[in-house]
């Protein structure tokens, strides 16, 4: 009996592939892929967008301008006016207190918002004589000094305590004498002291008088301490000056107690008072025009210039400058216009390099000379102001106008030193002999002047750039030539990912190398290097000729492609043959020590960590990247190109330069760009290998400062929305348009080269 069976075979994959179910699924993942790349994209492109805008909103406060605003109290009359004319008036630092001192000897404290009298000191004046002249030592030391009658001194300082009582902020001023609440003979005869000037220190002060017999007088007074009294004793060594004092009309004297100006209506003559015993002229100068005449003189902050202005309604910072003959002279570094009125009054700020100016017409000027930027210039007063004084933190001032009243103004202004010309072109700043491009970003002092140029940065980066792509392209791109075309795939297989794994290393470690191995050896064998570079593609030719003599059959044994096996010592051999040879070179031609040659001969100096160092190393690191990208272009090149081109009779070279090249030129081009790229955003190399200075030198063997090395540096210690925060941060913006302009024009040209080269 027959028994049939049904047997089910298993579908083929042919038969998978083609049913419903399977192609519906392949369909959901195709466009599930698709939907995620696109997603990838848009997030990517999203991001880069919100960074943008988000470096854009910290620097963003930069460009804001300056602001002022009345009070709304509208002004209140002179506090305790019957108590004399007001000298001199100064604010504390919490814009809460203020005081007027005035010329019967009193000091006035009031209130800033109402005007009520918190405090009336008198000052600690004789009897038997009356104030002659009135002077204030450096600002922020809170220093004045009374010029009396009888050729004494007395020198007062105002103070402020604070203390919180119940939680609720207390001020309380007073009146203190740093060198003692007795006045100080600095005339014995008894003249009248018409013009003084001052300087205190801890333990040297400095006083000078003119008299009213037009004598000019130095007292220099030196603390003396006793281990018996508590009170320090002062003792004092008087100087009559060589100069005459009879058109004296300004007499400063720095916080250095080095440098006395005297001034006239028209010029200045300057006084090196260092040595007390032996006074020296060093400058006498004209400060303004025939015809015109000075009407107001004040140190800017640091003290190092002065602002001076005249009756034509210009300020101008004049300082002292060293020339190339170490000759000193001084020289006017800027000027600002603000009317045509002469200036009456000027303020300089206590932390920064402002000032605030007022004409007699009531015409107010607020000035930055760093950046040589004007803030404001708006219409104050109806007339010339009596008394000006500016806060501590240059966020508020007081004048006193000609009619008794007192008006306050709140001045919003953050980030005055920042304009253009004191990012990207070169300024002038104290104590240089010329104007320059500097990077200083910060000090301990508010004496200090901030040098925020951004222009050796940019220097700096698109250098170490320069020489990095200089070492990186012709090693990476001919490595990657011969690799791609002519290397047999046997050896491929060990050389491309050999050459990648060289991407992976961390630059901090390609840093640290180069910091402490590769430049001292640089350094010492500095011929060598050169040497190499030399003899290297020497010992190659010589090679080459020599193998060419080599007979047919031995030089078939090698086979096509494992030429550059042959080639490894014999770059290996002419490397070692360079560097024994170099010191026989630098002893025969350069008189033994290369460096000490250049820097003899053309004044080229030699730092350790220099830029050579960083294009070694940083080269070094973009060379994996340009390499592996470049090689798979060459390598993708249809070999129906190279065959065609190749049977219709070209040599292997000529099918290289004119079908591969052409062909694989888009990725070739891609890969040079974003080793750019990376060289311009690379931190850590040479942050480590150049030594970190933002110089704008194009020598090589100078060191520099990119834009991404110094914001690694002093992100860290930058003030949050201070200046220096936000210009590192305009630093950022700028490496980032940078690199999109430059990637953006890179693509265009790609696709220019896709496009053109697409029908081969």
């Amino acid at each position: 009996m027959t028994e049939s069976r049904t047997i089910k075979s298993k579908p083929t994959l042919f038969q998978t592939a083609t049913s419903d179910s399977y192609q519906r699924w392949r369909l959901v993942k195709d466009k599930l892929a698709a939907r995620g790349v696109v997603i990838g994209g848009l997030s990517i492109i999203v991001a880069v967008v919100l960074i943008f805008f988000y470096l854009l909103y910290v620097v963003f406060p930069l460009l804001l301008p300056a602001k002022l605003e009345t009070s709304a109290n509208g002004g209140y009359a002179v506090p305790a006016a019957e108590m004399g004319k007001t000298l001199f008036a100064a604010i504390e630092e919490q814009n809460q207190i203020a005081v007027r001192f005035t010329d019967t000897g009193k000091a006035v404290f009031f209130n800033v918002a109402g005007g009520e009298i918190v405090a009336n000191v008198s000052i600690a004046l004789p009897e038997t004589s009356q104030i002659a002249s009135f002077n204030h030592g450096s600002i922020d030391k809170g220093v004045v000094a009374f010029g009396l009658t009888d050729g004494k001194v007395v020198v007062a300082k105002h103070e402020y305590k604070l203390s919180y009582p119940d939680g609720k902020r207390l001020i309380t001023p007073s009146i203190a004498y740093p060198l003692g609440n007795q006045p100080l003979a600095v005339d014995n005869t008894g003249q009248a002291l018409v013009k003084i000037a001052l300087a205190v220190a801890d333990g040297r002060s400095t006083v000078v008088a003119k008299t009213a017999d037009n004598r000019v007088l130095l007292s220099r007074l030196s603390k003396k301490e006793s281990m018996f009294d508590d009170e320090a004793s002062w003792e004092a060594t008087d100087t009559v000056l060589d100069v005459a004092g009879d058109d004296v009309e300004f007499m400063l004297l720095d916080k250095e107690q080095r440098n006395l100006y005297l001034a006239s209506r028209q010029s200045i003559t300057v006084v090196d008072v260092g040595d007390a015993s032996a006074p020296a002229v060093k400058h006498k100068l004209n400060l303004v025009e025939n015809g015109q005449q000075i009407t107001s003189v004040e140190f800017l902050n640091g003290e190092n210039s002065l602002l001076v202005g005249d009756a034509k309604g210009e300020l101008a910072q004049w300082s002292l400058v060293r020339n190339d003959q170490n000759y000193v002279n001084m020289q006017k570094l800027r000027s600002f216009k603000l009317a045509d009125s002469p200036i009456v009054a000027v303020s300089a700020e206590q932390r920064r390099r402002g000032m605030l100016a007022i004409d007699s017409g009531g015409q107010l000027a607020v000035y930055n000379s760093t950046a040589e930027r004007e803030l404001i210039n708006t219409k104050l007063l109806q007339a010339a102001p009596h008394v000006l004084a500016l806060s501590p933190k240059a966020d508020f001032f007081l004048v006193e106008d000609a009619a008794g009243k007192v008006q306050s103004w709140h001045l919003e202004n953050e980030h005055p030193e920042i304009s253009m010309k004191s990012l990207w072109r070169k300024v002038w700043y104290e104590s240089y002999p010329k104007p320059d491009y500097i990077w200083q970003s910060s000090s301990a002092s508010n004496d200090f002047e901030p040098k925020m140029s951004l222009t050796p940065l940019v220097f700096g980066t698109l250098k170490a750039s320069f020489y990095a792509m200089l070492m990186g392209i012709p090693l990476a791109l001919f490595g990657a030539i011969y690799t791609g075309y002519f290397m047999a795939p046997r050896v491929r297989q060990y050389v491309k990912p050999g050459i990648e794994i060289m991407g992976a290393l961390p630059t901090v470690i390609l840093g640290f190398l180069a910091g402490l191995w590769l430049a001292p050896f640089v350094e010492s064998h500095l011929a060598g290097i050169f040497a190499v570079l030399m003899v290297v593609p020497l010992s190659v030719m010589v090679f080459a000729y020599l193998w060419q003599q080599v007979p047919e059959t031995t030089r078939h044994k090698i086979p096509d492609g494992w030429d550059a096996i042959v080639l490894v010592p014999v770059v290996v051999f002419g490397a070692w043959l360079a560097f024994q040879l170099a010191p026989s070179f630098e002893a025969w031609f350069f008189r033994g020590d290369l460096r000490v040659w250049m820097r003899e001969e053309f004044g080229i100096g030699y730092d350790q960590r220099n830029t050579l160092v960083v294009g070694l190393a940083m080269g070094f690191a973009v060379i994996p990247m340009i390499f592996s990208i470049a090689e798979d272009a060459i390598f993708s090149v249809p070999k129906h190109l190279t065959t065609g081109s190749l049977a219709l009779g070209a040599t292997p070279w000529q099918t290289m330069t004119k079908v591969v090249l052409l062909t694989a030129s888009p990725g070739i081009f891609s890969a040079v760009m974003i080793g750019f790229g990376r060289a311009v955003g690379e931190t850590m190399i040479v942050l480590m290998a150049t030594g970190n200075t933002p110089v704008m030198d194009l020598s090589i063997f100078q060191g520099l400062r990119t834009l991404s090395a110094n914001i690694a540096v002093e992100m860290p210690e930058s003030e949050v929305n201070s200046t220096h925060y936000r210009v590192l941060f305009l630093a950022a913006l700028v490496l980032f348009v940078f690199t999109f302009v430059v990637n953006t024009l890179a693509e265009l040209v790609r696709q220019n080269l896709r496009q053109k080269y697409s029908s081969l």
